[in-house]
Protein backbone atom coordinates (compact mmCIF):
# COMPACT_ATOMS: atom_id res chain seq x y z
CA UNK A 1 0.00 0.00 0.00
CA UNK A 2 1.32 3.34 -0.74
CA UNK A 3 1.76 5.81 1.81
CA UNK A 4 0.31 9.01 1.96
CA UNK A 5 4.11 10.89 2.25
CA UNK A 6 4.95 9.21 -1.20
CA UNK A 7 2.17 10.88 -3.17
CA UNK A 8 2.78 13.76 -5.29
CA UNK A 9 0.94 17.16 -4.69
CA UNK A 10 -1.40 16.74 -7.47
CA UNK A 11 -2.42 13.35 -6.42
CA UNK A 12 -2.90 14.68 -2.92
CA UNK A 13 -4.10 17.55 -3.41
CA UNK A 14 -6.88 15.56 -5.56
CA UNK A 15 -7.42 13.38 -3.04
CA UNK A 16 -7.71 16.08 -0.33
CA UNK A 17 -10.07 17.86 -2.40
CA UNK A 18 -12.54 14.64 -3.14
CA UNK A 19 -12.52 14.20 0.56
CA UNK A 20 -11.02 10.94 -0.38
CA UNK A 21 -8.09 11.78 2.57
CA UNK A 22 -8.46 14.71 5.28
CA UNK A 23 -5.60 17.18 5.48
CA UNK A 24 -5.24 16.28 8.68
CA UNK A 25 -4.39 12.61 7.61
CA UNK A 26 -1.73 13.58 5.03
CA UNK A 27 -0.01 15.97 7.21
CA UNK A 28 0.74 13.55 9.60
CA UNK A 29 1.72 11.04 7.55
CA UNK A 30 4.73 13.84 6.07
CA UNK A 31 5.27 14.39 10.07
CA UNK A 32 6.21 11.04 10.52
CA UNK A 33 7.81 10.10 7.55
CA UNK A 34 10.38 12.80 8.80
CA UNK A 35 10.58 12.54 12.64
CA UNK A 36 11.59 8.70 10.94
CA UNK A 37 14.28 9.77 8.75
CA UNK A 38 15.41 13.43 10.39
CA UNK A 39 17.73 12.19 12.14
CA UNK A 40 19.62 11.09 9.02
CA UNK A 41 19.24 13.38 6.58
CA UNK A 42 19.23 16.48 8.69
CA UNK A 43 17.18 18.22 5.90
CA UNK A 44 15.39 21.30 8.51
CA UNK A 45 16.63 24.18 10.81
CA UNK A 46 13.10 24.06 12.18
CA UNK A 47 9.83 22.20 12.20
CA UNK A 48 6.61 23.46 12.35
CA UNK A 49 4.75 20.44 13.26
CA UNK A 50 1.79 22.00 15.47
CA UNK A 51 1.49 24.93 12.94
CA UNK A 52 0.71 22.07 10.17
CA UNK A 53 -1.41 20.31 12.07
CA UNK A 54 -3.60 23.98 12.99
CA UNK A 55 -3.95 24.62 9.06
CA UNK A 56 -4.75 20.55 8.04
CA UNK A 57 -7.26 21.38 10.01
CA UNK A 58 -8.51 24.51 8.89
CA UNK A 59 -8.42 22.76 4.90
CA UNK A 60 -10.49 20.01 6.31
CA UNK A 61 -12.89 22.42 7.71
CA UNK A 62 -12.83 24.27 4.52
CA UNK A 63 -13.81 20.92 2.66
CA UNK A 64 -16.55 20.04 4.81
CA UNK A 65 -18.02 23.53 4.38
CA UNK A 66 -18.12 23.21 0.51
CA UNK A 67 -15.34 26.17 0.41
CA UNK A 68 -13.49 26.76 -3.08
CA UNK A 69 -10.24 25.08 -2.12
CA UNK A 70 -6.61 26.46 -3.60
CA UNK A 71 -5.04 24.11 -5.86
CA UNK A 72 -2.73 23.20 -2.78
CA UNK A 73 -5.24 22.48 -0.32
CA UNK A 74 -3.59 19.98 2.35
CA UNK A 75 -0.74 19.70 0.80
CA UNK A 76 2.42 19.71 3.00
CA UNK A 77 5.49 21.42 1.79
CA UNK A 78 8.98 22.83 2.88
CA UNK A 79 10.36 26.35 2.41
CA UNK A 80 14.30 27.22 2.19
CA UNK A 81 14.60 28.93 5.51
CA UNK A 82 16.27 32.26 3.22
CA UNK A 83 12.06 32.80 2.74
CA UNK A 84 10.49 34.70 5.65
CA UNK A 85 7.80 33.27 7.46
CA UNK A 86 5.85 35.65 9.91
CA UNK A 87 6.10 34.63 13.16
CA UNK A 88 8.54 31.69 12.22
CA UNK A 89 12.24 32.31 12.78
CA UNK A 90 14.18 32.75 9.68
CA UNK A 91 17.30 32.28 9.65
CA UNK A 92 19.23 31.99 6.53
CA UNK A 93 21.29 29.52 7.89
CA UNK A 94 23.58 31.99 9.61
CA UNK A 95 24.37 32.26 13.51
CA UNK A 96 23.58 36.62 12.67
CA UNK A 97 20.09 35.58 12.51
CA UNK A 98 19.71 32.70 14.85
CA UNK A 99 16.94 34.62 17.05
CA UNK A 100 15.17 36.47 13.84
CA UNK A 101 11.75 35.75 13.58
CA UNK A 102 10.17 37.80 10.96
CA UNK A 103 7.09 40.22 11.85
CA UNK A 104 5.90 39.58 7.58
CA UNK A 105 5.77 36.63 5.56
CA UNK A 106 7.25 36.70 1.67
CA UNK A 107 5.22 36.91 -1.42
CA UNK A 108 6.06 33.25 -1.82
CA UNK A 109 5.40 31.92 1.12
CA UNK A 110 1.81 33.64 1.65
CA UNK A 111 0.67 32.74 -1.62
CA UNK A 112 0.97 28.78 -0.97
CA UNK A 113 -0.41 29.68 2.29
CA UNK A 114 -3.26 30.92 0.40
CA UNK A 115 -3.24 28.16 -2.04
CA UNK A 116 -3.52 25.62 0.75
CA UNK A 117 -0.53 24.72 1.49
CA UNK A 118 0.29 23.25 5.06
CA UNK A 119 3.95 24.46 6.28
CA UNK A 120 5.93 21.61 7.64
CA UNK A 121 9.50 23.43 8.21
CA UNK A 122 12.32 25.51 7.19
CA UNK A 123 14.90 23.75 5.19
CA UNK A 124 18.65 24.10 5.69
CA UNK A 125 21.00 25.83 3.16
CA UNK A 126 24.37 27.01 2.51
CA UNK A 127 24.96 30.24 4.54
CA UNK A 128 22.71 33.11 2.64
CA UNK A 129 22.16 30.71 -0.22
CA UNK A 130 26.34 30.80 -0.82
CA UNK A 131 27.63 27.24 -1.57
CA UNK A 132 26.96 24.09 -4.11
CA UNK A 133 27.30 21.39 -0.86
CA UNK A 134 25.04 23.02 1.77
CA UNK A 135 28.31 21.90 4.26
CA UNK A 136 28.19 25.88 4.41
CA UNK A 137 25.87 25.90 6.69
CA UNK A 138 26.24 27.51 10.20
CA UNK A 139 23.94 24.81 12.04
CA UNK A 140 24.72 21.48 10.20
CA UNK A 141 25.26 19.47 7.18
CA UNK A 142 22.61 18.28 5.33
CA UNK A 143 23.32 14.19 3.91
CA UNK A 144 22.00 12.88 0.54
CA UNK A 145 19.14 10.42 0.74
CA UNK A 146 21.22 8.52 -2.10
CA UNK A 147 24.14 8.14 -0.20
CA UNK A 148 24.40 9.55 3.42
CA UNK A 149 28.04 9.83 2.76
CA UNK A 150 27.16 12.70 0.08
CA UNK A 151 26.49 16.11 0.01
CA UNK A 152 22.98 17.08 -1.52
CA UNK A 153 23.90 20.12 -3.82
CA UNK A 154 23.64 23.42 -3.09
CA UNK A 155 22.27 26.05 -2.01
CA UNK A 156 19.29 24.63 -1.44
CA UNK A 157 20.56 21.39 -0.36
CA UNK A 158 18.05 20.81 2.46
CA UNK A 159 14.87 21.44 0.23
CA UNK A 160 16.23 19.27 -2.40
CA UNK A 161 16.93 16.40 0.24
CA UNK A 162 13.61 17.04 2.23
CA UNK A 163 11.72 16.36 -0.86
CA UNK A 164 13.84 13.00 -2.22
CA UNK A 165 14.19 11.60 1.16
CA UNK A 166 10.43 11.46 1.05
CA UNK A 167 9.90 14.56 3.85
CA UNK A 168 7.63 16.58 1.94
CA UNK A 169 6.03 16.43 -1.85
CA UNK A 170 7.68 19.54 -2.82
CA UNK A 171 9.61 22.80 -1.38
CA UNK A 172 10.95 26.04 -2.70
CA UNK A 173 14.21 26.74 -3.39
CA UNK A 174 15.68 29.95 -4.24
CA UNK A 175 18.46 29.72 -7.43
CA UNK A 176 20.97 32.59 -7.50
CA UNK A 177 23.40 30.64 -10.13
CA UNK A 178 22.21 27.49 -10.13
CA UNK A 179 20.76 26.90 -6.46
CA UNK A 180 17.63 24.76 -7.49
CA UNK A 181 19.02 23.24 -10.34
CA UNK A 182 22.12 21.46 -9.09
CA UNK A 183 21.08 20.38 -5.23
CA UNK A 184 17.68 18.65 -7.78
CA UNK A 185 20.36 16.96 -10.14
CA UNK A 186 22.32 15.67 -7.21
CA UNK A 187 18.93 14.73 -5.10
CA UNK A 188 17.52 12.73 -8.54
CA UNK A 189 14.03 15.58 -8.09
CA UNK A 190 13.09 18.43 -10.67
CA UNK A 191 13.81 21.47 -9.85
CA UNK A 192 12.92 24.76 -11.95
CA UNK A 193 14.33 28.12 -11.75
CA UNK A 194 12.10 30.53 -13.41
CA UNK A 195 12.65 33.17 -15.48
CA UNK A 196 14.43 36.48 -13.26
CA UNK A 197 11.01 38.44 -12.10
CA UNK A 198 8.19 35.75 -12.77
CA UNK A 199 8.14 34.87 -8.99
CA UNK A 200 8.26 37.69 -6.53
CA UNK A 201 11.63 38.08 -4.32
CA UNK A 202 10.17 40.56 -1.66
CA UNK A 203 10.46 38.50 1.35
CA UNK A 204 13.61 36.74 0.27
CA UNK A 205 16.63 37.44 2.62
CA UNK A 206 19.02 38.92 -0.45
CA UNK A 207 22.12 37.37 -1.44
CA UNK A 208 22.29 38.92 -5.36
CA UNK A 209 19.45 40.84 -5.91
CA UNK A 210 19.74 40.68 -9.57
CA UNK A 211 19.99 37.14 -9.68
CA UNK A 212 18.29 35.58 -6.83
CA UNK A 213 15.20 33.62 -7.65
CA UNK A 214 12.64 31.08 -5.81
CA UNK A 215 11.22 28.30 -7.52
CA UNK A 216 10.08 24.86 -6.79
CA UNK A 217 11.63 21.29 -6.21
CA UNK A 218 9.36 18.53 -6.87
CA UNK A 219 9.13 15.22 -7.27
CA UNK A 220 7.71 15.18 -10.80
CA UNK A 221 7.43 17.81 -13.59
CA UNK A 222 3.49 17.81 -13.00
CA UNK A 223 4.30 18.90 -9.55
CA UNK A 224 6.64 22.00 -10.69
CA UNK A 225 3.89 23.04 -13.20
CA UNK A 226 1.56 23.21 -10.65
CA UNK A 227 3.28 24.74 -7.83
CA UNK A 228 4.94 27.71 -10.37
CA UNK A 229 1.46 28.39 -10.91
CA UNK A 230 0.74 29.13 -7.59
CA UNK A 231 3.59 31.18 -7.20
CA UNK A 232 4.18 33.53 -10.37
CA UNK A 233 2.86 36.53 -10.85
CA UNK A 234 3.34 40.24 -10.87
CA UNK A 235 4.05 41.42 -6.99
CA UNK A 236 3.34 45.59 -6.93
CA UNK A 237 5.69 44.95 -3.22
CA UNK A 238 8.68 43.90 -5.77
CA UNK A 239 9.95 46.41 -8.33
CA UNK A 240 10.80 43.67 -10.14
CA UNK A 241 8.19 41.86 -10.68
CA UNK A 242 6.84 41.02 -14.12
CA UNK A 243 3.28 42.18 -15.39
CA UNK A 244 1.19 40.00 -17.26
CA UNK A 245 -1.00 36.83 -16.88
CA UNK A 246 0.13 33.59 -15.40
CA UNK A 247 0.07 31.09 -17.83
CA UNK A 248 -1.73 27.62 -17.67
CA UNK A 249 1.42 25.58 -16.93
CA UNK A 250 -0.61 22.29 -16.43
CA UNK A 251 -2.39 22.67 -19.70
CA UNK A 252 0.07 23.03 -21.64
CA UNK A 253 1.82 19.63 -20.20
CA UNK A 254 0.64 17.58 -23.28
CA UNK A 255 2.35 19.67 -25.89
CA UNK A 256 4.85 17.30 -26.07
CA UNK A 257 8.26 18.10 -28.07
CA UNK A 258 7.27 16.76 -31.62
CA UNK A 259 9.07 19.51 -34.11
CA UNK A 260 10.91 21.51 -31.80
CA UNK A 261 14.25 22.42 -31.99
CA UNK A 262 16.24 21.39 -29.15
CA UNK A 263 20.07 22.97 -29.27
CA UNK A 264 22.65 21.05 -27.46
CA UNK A 265 25.13 23.46 -25.44
CA UNK A 266 28.65 22.28 -26.54
CA UNK A 267 30.46 24.29 -24.43
CA UNK A 268 28.96 22.45 -21.44
CA UNK A 269 28.27 19.21 -22.87
CA UNK A 270 31.33 17.51 -23.21
CA UNK A 271 34.82 18.16 -21.94
CA UNK A 272 34.80 19.74 -17.60
CA UNK A 273 31.72 16.90 -17.26
CA UNK A 274 32.00 13.24 -15.55
CA UNK A 275 32.13 10.87 -18.25
CA UNK A 276 29.23 8.85 -16.86
CA UNK A 277 27.32 11.88 -16.71
CA UNK A 278 28.09 12.59 -20.32
CA UNK A 279 26.91 9.21 -21.30
CA UNK A 280 23.53 9.51 -19.32
CA UNK A 281 22.84 12.75 -21.24
CA UNK A 282 23.43 11.74 -24.36
CA UNK A 283 21.45 9.25 -23.88
CA UNK A 284 18.62 11.85 -22.79
CA UNK A 285 19.14 13.89 -26.30
CA UNK A 286 18.39 10.41 -27.69
CA UNK A 287 15.43 10.31 -25.96
CA UNK A 288 14.76 13.73 -27.21
CA UNK A 289 15.13 12.85 -30.85
CA UNK A 290 12.90 9.97 -30.69
CA UNK A 291 9.59 11.64 -29.32
CA UNK A 292 10.27 13.90 -32.10
CA UNK A 293 12.26 16.53 -31.19
CA UNK A 294 14.41 18.20 -34.05
CA UNK A 295 18.18 18.26 -32.31
CA UNK A 296 21.46 20.08 -32.99
CA UNK A 297 24.27 21.65 -31.67
CA UNK A 298 24.53 25.51 -30.88
CA UNK A 299 28.00 27.29 -29.54
CA UNK A 300 27.71 29.63 -27.04
CA UNK A 301 31.19 30.94 -26.94
CA UNK A 302 31.09 33.20 -23.53
CA UNK A 303 29.75 30.10 -21.57
CA UNK A 304 33.34 29.23 -20.77
CA UNK A 305 33.28 33.34 -18.95
CA UNK A 306 30.39 32.35 -16.77
CA UNK A 307 31.86 31.42 -13.47
CA UNK A 308 34.13 34.58 -14.00
CA UNK A 309 31.37 36.93 -14.53
CA UNK A 310 29.15 34.94 -11.80
CA UNK A 311 32.02 35.20 -9.09
CA UNK A 312 32.33 38.99 -9.75
CA UNK A 313 28.82 40.28 -9.99
CA UNK A 314 27.35 37.98 -7.13
CA UNK A 315 30.00 38.79 -4.68
CA UNK A 316 29.55 42.69 -5.21
CA UNK A 317 25.73 42.28 -4.50
CA UNK A 318 26.18 40.46 -1.41
CA UNK A 319 28.95 42.57 -0.24
CA UNK A 320 26.18 45.58 -0.17
CA UNK A 321 23.20 43.27 0.66
CA UNK A 322 24.91 41.89 3.97
CA UNK A 323 26.25 45.28 4.47
CA UNK A 324 22.59 45.58 6.18
CA UNK A 325 23.75 43.30 9.47
CA UNK A 326 25.71 45.61 11.65
CA UNK A 327 24.81 44.92 14.93
CA UNK A 328 22.25 47.53 15.21
CA UNK A 329 18.66 46.66 13.49
CA UNK A 330 18.33 43.00 14.07
CA UNK A 331 20.21 39.83 14.33
CA UNK A 332 23.57 39.07 16.10
CA UNK A 333 24.70 41.60 18.38
CA UNK A 334 28.31 41.84 20.34
CA UNK A 335 28.89 44.82 22.09
CA UNK A 336 32.26 46.29 21.76
CA UNK A 337 34.05 49.83 22.38
CA UNK A 338 32.37 51.81 20.01
CA UNK A 339 30.18 51.24 17.07
CA UNK A 340 32.90 50.62 14.77
CA UNK A 341 34.17 48.00 17.07
CA UNK A 342 30.49 46.66 17.67
CA UNK A 343 30.18 46.07 14.03
CA UNK A 344 33.45 43.99 13.44
CA UNK A 345 32.78 41.85 16.43
CA UNK A 346 29.03 41.30 15.26
CA UNK A 347 29.74 40.47 11.88
CA UNK A 348 33.05 37.86 12.79
CA UNK A 349 30.74 36.29 15.13
CA UNK A 350 27.76 36.06 12.71
CA UNK A 351 29.41 35.49 9.73
CA UNK A 352 30.71 32.05 8.05
CA UNK A 353 34.25 31.83 6.38
CA UNK A 354 32.14 31.05 2.97
CA UNK A 355 30.21 34.53 3.73
CA UNK A 356 33.42 36.35 4.67
CA UNK A 357 35.25 35.20 1.62
CA UNK A 358 32.48 36.73 -0.50
CA UNK A 359 31.93 40.00 1.05
CA UNK A 360 35.80 40.61 0.22
CA UNK A 361 35.72 39.60 -3.01
CA UNK A 362 32.80 41.92 -3.52
CA UNK A 363 33.80 44.86 -1.65
CA UNK A 364 37.27 44.73 -3.55
CA UNK A 365 35.50 44.57 -6.98
CA UNK A 366 33.62 47.34 -6.08
CA UNK A 367 36.47 49.20 -4.46
CA UNK A 368 37.89 52.83 -6.02
CA UNK A 369 40.04 51.74 -8.83
CA UNK A 370 38.91 48.28 -9.35
CA UNK A 371 35.11 49.00 -10.24
CA UNK A 372 35.87 49.84 -13.97
CA UNK A 373 38.26 46.75 -14.32
CA UNK A 374 36.51 44.31 -12.41
CA UNK A 375 32.77 44.88 -11.77
CA UNK A 376 32.16 47.02 -15.17
CA UNK A 377 33.58 44.31 -17.42
CA UNK A 378 32.14 41.88 -15.79
CA UNK A 379 28.37 43.81 -16.28
CA UNK A 380 29.12 44.28 -19.79
CA UNK A 381 30.06 40.63 -20.21
CA UNK A 382 26.80 39.81 -18.93
CA UNK A 383 25.27 41.16 -21.45
CA UNK A 384 27.08 39.19 -23.92
CA UNK A 385 26.11 36.14 -22.23
CA UNK A 386 22.17 37.20 -22.89
CA UNK A 387 22.91 38.20 -26.70
CA UNK A 388 24.45 34.85 -27.20
CA UNK A 389 21.06 33.45 -25.61
CA UNK A 390 19.28 35.39 -28.08
CA UNK A 391 21.08 34.24 -30.62
CA UNK A 392 20.65 30.49 -29.72
CA UNK A 393 16.73 31.02 -29.30
CA UNK A 394 16.54 32.48 -33.01
CA UNK A 395 17.63 29.10 -34.03
CA UNK A 396 16.29 26.89 -31.03
CA UNK A 397 13.06 26.53 -29.05
CA UNK A 398 14.99 24.92 -26.61
CA UNK A 399 18.53 24.46 -25.08
CA UNK A 400 20.29 21.15 -22.99
CA UNK A 401 22.76 20.77 -21.00
CA UNK A 402 23.78 18.70 -17.97
CA UNK A 403 22.03 20.31 -14.93
CA UNK A 404 25.95 19.28 -13.05
CA UNK A 405 29.01 18.55 -14.13
CA UNK A 406 29.35 15.37 -11.31
CA UNK A 407 26.99 13.78 -9.43
CA UNK A 408 26.76 13.83 -5.83
CA UNK A 409 30.24 14.34 -4.02
CA UNK A 410 30.97 13.18 -1.03
CA UNK A 411 30.79 15.36 2.49
CA UNK A 412 33.94 17.10 2.93
CA UNK A 413 36.08 16.09 -0.36
CA UNK A 414 36.14 19.41 -2.18
CA UNK A 415 37.98 21.71 0.36
CA UNK A 416 39.12 24.64 -2.42
CA UNK A 417 36.65 26.95 -3.22
CA UNK A 418 38.06 27.21 -6.66
CA UNK A 419 36.85 23.76 -7.41
CA UNK A 420 33.50 24.42 -5.76
CA UNK A 421 32.74 27.09 -7.27
CA UNK A 422 32.62 25.01 -10.66
CA UNK A 423 30.14 22.80 -9.34
CA UNK A 424 27.72 25.34 -11.39
CA UNK A 425 29.38 25.52 -13.82
CA UNK A 426 26.37 24.47 -16.03
CA UNK A 427 24.11 26.63 -14.44
CA UNK A 428 25.77 29.79 -13.94
CA UNK A 429 25.11 31.32 -17.96
CA UNK A 430 21.39 31.26 -17.99
CA UNK A 431 21.22 33.02 -14.17
CA UNK A 432 23.09 35.40 -15.59
CA UNK A 433 21.10 35.59 -18.25
CA UNK A 434 17.93 35.60 -16.70
CA UNK A 435 16.15 33.38 -18.65
CA UNK A 436 14.01 30.12 -17.48
CA UNK A 437 15.43 26.45 -16.99
CA UNK A 438 15.03 23.25 -15.12
CA UNK A 439 16.62 20.03 -13.97
CA UNK A 440 14.53 16.59 -14.29
CA UNK A 441 16.45 12.93 -13.68
CA UNK A 442 18.01 11.90 -16.69
CA UNK A 443 19.05 8.31 -14.99
CA UNK A 444 21.96 7.21 -12.46
CA UNK A 445 25.32 7.34 -12.99
CA UNK A 446 26.83 3.62 -14.26
CA UNK A 447 29.64 4.73 -11.99
CA UNK A 448 28.19 5.12 -8.68
CA UNK A 449 24.27 4.66 -9.01
CA UNK A 450 23.63 8.04 -7.95
CA UNK A 451 21.64 10.47 -9.76
CA UNK A 452 21.95 12.81 -13.11
CA UNK A 453 20.24 15.94 -14.50
CA UNK A 454 19.31 17.10 -18.01
CA UNK A 455 18.92 20.18 -17.80
CA UNK A 456 16.61 22.21 -20.26
CA UNK A 457 16.63 26.07 -20.39
CA UNK A 458 14.11 28.17 -22.48
CA UNK A 459 14.24 31.71 -23.48
CA UNK A 460 12.60 34.18 -21.17
CA UNK A 461 9.17 33.89 -19.89
CA UNK A 462 8.40 30.15 -22.14
CA UNK A 463 8.37 28.18 -19.12
CA UNK A 464 5.17 26.46 -20.62
CA UNK A 465 7.50 25.08 -23.87
CA UNK A 466 10.31 23.97 -21.22
CA UNK A 467 7.79 22.47 -19.17
CA UNK A 468 6.42 20.21 -21.83
CA UNK A 469 9.53 19.22 -23.18
CA UNK A 470 10.43 18.34 -19.72
CA UNK A 471 7.19 16.72 -19.16
CA UNK A 472 7.25 14.27 -22.72
CA UNK A 473 11.02 13.34 -21.46
CA UNK A 474 9.94 12.40 -18.06
CA UNK A 475 6.92 10.36 -19.15
CA UNK A 476 9.01 8.32 -21.86
CA UNK A 477 11.92 7.87 -19.14
CA UNK A 478 9.85 7.27 -16.35
CA UNK A 479 10.93 8.18 -12.50
CA UNK A 480 13.79 7.19 -10.90
CA UNK A 481 13.85 4.24 -8.75
CA UNK A 482 13.62 5.77 -5.20
CA UNK A 483 16.69 6.57 -2.68
CA UNK A 484 17.84 3.36 -0.28
CA UNK A 485 16.49 5.55 2.43
CA UNK A 486 12.87 5.21 1.05
CA UNK A 487 10.73 3.08 2.36
CA UNK A 488 9.43 -0.02 0.42
CA UNK A 489 5.87 0.23 -0.56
Amino acid sequence: MTELWERTAADLASLVASKQVSAAEVAESCIARTNEVEGDVLSYLTLTPEAARAKAAGVDAAVAAGEPLGPLAGVPMALKDIICTEGIRSTAASKILDTYIPPYSATVAQRLYDAGGVLLGKTNLDEFAMGSSTENSAYQVTRNPWDLSKVPGGSSGGSAAAVAAGQAPFSIGTDTGGSIRQPAALCGVVGLKPTYGLVPRYGLIAFASSLDQAGPITRDVRDAALVLGAIAGLDPKDSTSLPGPVPDYMGALDKGVEGLKIGVVKEISGEGVNPAVQTRFREAVQILEKLGAQVGEVSLPTFGYGIDIYYLIAPAEASSNLARFDGVRYGLRIDGADVENMNRNSRAAGFGPEVKRRIMLGTYSLSSGYYDAYYLKAQKARTLIARDFARAYEQFDLLVSPSAPTTAFGIGEITDPLTMYLSDICTVPSSLAGAAAISVPAGLSADDGLPVGIQFMAKPLDETTMLSAAYAFEQELGLLPKPPLWSPS
